[in-house]
């Protein structure tokens, strides 16, 4: 059984939610010597109590591509889910503390893109009539059919000050909602991987990458 992060909490109980605002785990926002912090839970391996094969594993996957991105998409559902208002990212030497971080999104200019290549356009089709893209020279430019946003990260602590007896019941319900939440992102990454190290090997797989270099070539008769 490895560790749980998440705990169950009274909400009806304002001296319990404050307590476990209070007493969670925190971490910094960003680099250590600007003090700031943020609702965290460490989640180096060896903090998970599982066994040492496992362990072992889990070390050696972290070196895959796969193992990351499957991790890497609860972390964007999390985002997602508080519409990028909330969102989480790894921080420590080693990245080994996942942290609550503020943010949001904005929207981005692009008004069409390329259904050739890809490649993003500040102009529109409906009002400019050019479908030529400028990076593949394809007449394959569409105006987008909703908007692009980008997300970002506001960079500043959470709560870390906080007076929790100043707060109303639901301010402390949201905010204890939220951090359960952030912990039970936690608890499924650890299960993930988990389910990553006990249902799937390891492998060498050896790839090649194409080079262009110059070459000379007969010219037909």
């Amino acid at each position: 059984m490895s560790k749980e992060f998440k705990k169950e909490i009274n909400m009806e109980n304002k001296e319990e939610m404050e307590t476990f605002l209070r007493d969670h785990f925190r971490y910094y926002i960003a680099n250590n010597w600007n003090r700031l912090s943020s609702y965290a839970n460490n989640m180096k391996i060896y903090n998970f109590g599982l066994s040492s094969e496992i362990e072992n594993k889990l070390y050696d996957m972290l070196e895959t591509d796969e193992f990351n991105d499957r991790l890497s998409n609860l972390i964007w559902d999390f985002a997602l889910n508080n519409d990028y208002k909330w969102q989480s990212g790894w921080n420590g030497r080693s990245g080994g503390y996942l942290v609550l971080y503020a943010g949001g999104r904005k929207e981005l200019d692009y008004k069409s893109r390329c259904t050739n290549c890809g490649q993003l356009n500040y102009g529109s089709v409906a009002e400019t009539g050019n479908r030529k893209c400028g990076h593949c020279g394809g007449e394959t430019q569409v105006d987008l059919t909703s908007p692009i946003y980008h997300p970002y990260l506001s960079w500043g602590s959470i709560d870390q000050d906080a007076d929790f007896e100043d707060w109303d019941m639901d301010e402390l319900k949201e905010r204890v909602q939220l951090v359960t939440d952030f912990d039970q992102l936690c608890d499924d990454i650890v299960a993930e991987a988990v389910y990553l190290a006990e249902n799937y090997d390891l492998s060498d797989e050896t790839y090649y990458v194409p080079h262009t270099r110059k070459v000379l070539t007969e010219r037909p008769a």
